[in-house]
């Protein structure tokens, strides 16, 4: 079975290019002109074990918040394509990531029902051109088009770039483990039949 999926998604503010294999080596191309994001698209990937191909240009010009959306939009939906029906697989994964002095905890259901709960402490607005207050952004995004519940929660941590990375190591974890295939589970990890829709 193949796992993988192409997106494309253009407006007036972006054009996204997003490559995913949830089968894949931990393997990255990112280029989406906002160095921090890319940093953690790459740490998404090799942490995620997922081989990614990341192409965004967008109106950096006014800011990196159509860049940023658009592109998270972009990933959940290859990785919502990727995961097909989802039968045969764990549906749950979690994890609890240090990084430092940073703690996150993270917790993914491949339910089918679109749904962030996100907690972190207040950190400086900006590393480098990356602004912080888009990281939920990011999960939201993701959330709503790979159709996923996902629960972050900043446990530690007064470092931005450490809170910031080690909640997109501790997502890359509990979304390998979710992915999983598993030889016990017959069809799709649920009682209702499915997985997908509402």
């Amino acid at each position: 079975m193949n796992r993988t999926a192409r997106v494309e998604r253009s407006t007036k503010e972006s054009h996204v290019l997003v490559e995913v294999d949830l089968d894949g080596s931990g393997s990255s191309e990112v280029a989406t002109g906002v160095p921090f994001f890319d940093h953690m698209l790459a740490q998404l990937a090799k942490h995620g074990g997922l081989d990614l191909i990341v192409r965004t240009t967008g109106d950096l010009e006014v800011d990196a918040h159509h860049t940023v959306e658009d592109t998270s939009l972009a990933l959940g939906q290859a990785i919502n394509e990727a995961l097909g029906d989802r039968a045969g697989l764990r549906r749950f994964g979690d994890a609890l990531v240090p990084l430092d002095e940073c703690l996150v905890q993270s917790a993914v259901d491949l339910s089918g029902r679109p749904y962030l709960v996100h907690e972190e402490p207040q950190i400086v607005e900006l590393i480098g051109s990356y602004d912080t207050t888009l990281t939920r952004h990011i999960w939201e995004s993701i959330v709503a088009t790979a159709q996923i519940t996902l629960h972050v929660r900043v446990i530690s941590g007064r470092n931005a770039h450490h809170v910031v990375e080690a909640q997109f190591k501790s997502v890359a974890r509990s979304l390998r483990d979710a992915v999983t295939r598993d030889p016990r589970v017959v069809g799709v990890p649920s009682t209702k039949g499915t997985l997908t829709g509402s």
